[in-house]
């Protein structure tokens, strides 16, 4: 019931802004390649509900790999960066300057130098995703409670002890907010990589159907990325749920 508490006021936004969309079209008598209503947007897309399914999965498949490779690498430096300070005045500077790298500029270089595999569009997500996620890290770990640290130390407790029971702990709030920012991050780049180059995928669905007039299909891929995303962001809440249960129950 509290779940569908918090569900009702978007759902009913959404509803309510998709029957305004079906009036106008109606109303004004819209062209479909200009702008589909939306019952014809869910009508087509369903009638083509399996092309659409088969060039989700490659979209699936580089998001997971995209992401998993951010969060490893992300991980690792934020680790890495806790425990020495010299890097952390080194590094964050960095990982700062590198968001204002534009990947609209990078991505067509990495189909360039890699080609059409999976390896450029991996490494777009990643891109797009570790700032985030690094940053979330690293601010998290220095959150730490000092007075907790202290107490640790005083028993005997080494640096390692102290990053284990007190940092690690204190961090993983921080880190599941970066991690559901960067989530979304993650299916956004994964389309705009295919949509570059790729030869299936979401992306290059929609820039086919683009090039075809078939706005309504290009709509429908795009409720299919909203889905996706919607359901990836949702999967953070039950990983925090396992991992970290104790969140939940502090932000009550």
């Amino acid at each position: 019931m509290s779940l569908l508490r918090r569900a009702a006021p978007p759902v009913l936004v959404v509803l309510l802004l998709l029957a305004a969309w079906q009036w106008a079209v109606t109303a004004l008598a819209v062209r479909p390649q200009v702008l589909p209503s939306p019952l014809r947007v869910v009508e087509q897309g369903w009638a083509f509900r399996d092309v659409l399914w088969a060039n989700t999965l490659p979209t699936l498949q580089v998001t997971a790999v995209g992401f998993a490779v951010s969060l490893a690498v992300g991980w690792a430096l934020a680790v890495v960066v806790d425990f020495s300070p010299w890097l952390r005045r080194a590094l964050v500077p960095l990982l700062v300057a590198s968001q204002t790298l534009p990947i609209i500029a990078i991505a067509p270089l990495m189909i360039i130098w890699f080609g059409f595999g999976l390896l450029p569009k991996v490494l777009v997500i990643a891109l797009v995703t570790f700032f985030p996620i690094a940053v979330g890290l690293i601010e998290g770990f220095s959150r730490a409670d000092p007075e907790a640290s202290n107490l640790l130390r005083s028993m005997g407790g080494g640096r390692w002890a102290e990053f284990r029971y007190v940092r690690l702990p204190g961090a993983l709030p921080s880190f599941f907010t970066a991690l559901r920012i960067a989530i979304t991050y993650a299916v956004t780049g994964a389309i705009f990589a295919e949509y570059v180059g790729a030869r299936a995928g979401l992306g290059i669905y929609m820039a086919q159907q683009k090039n075809s007039f078939r706005t309504d299909l290009v709509l429908a891929a795009v409720g299919v990325t909203a889905l996706v995303s919607v359901a990836l962001f949702g999967l953070t809440y039950l990983v925090e749920r396992v991992v970290a249960p104790w969140i939940r129950g502090a932000r009550r």
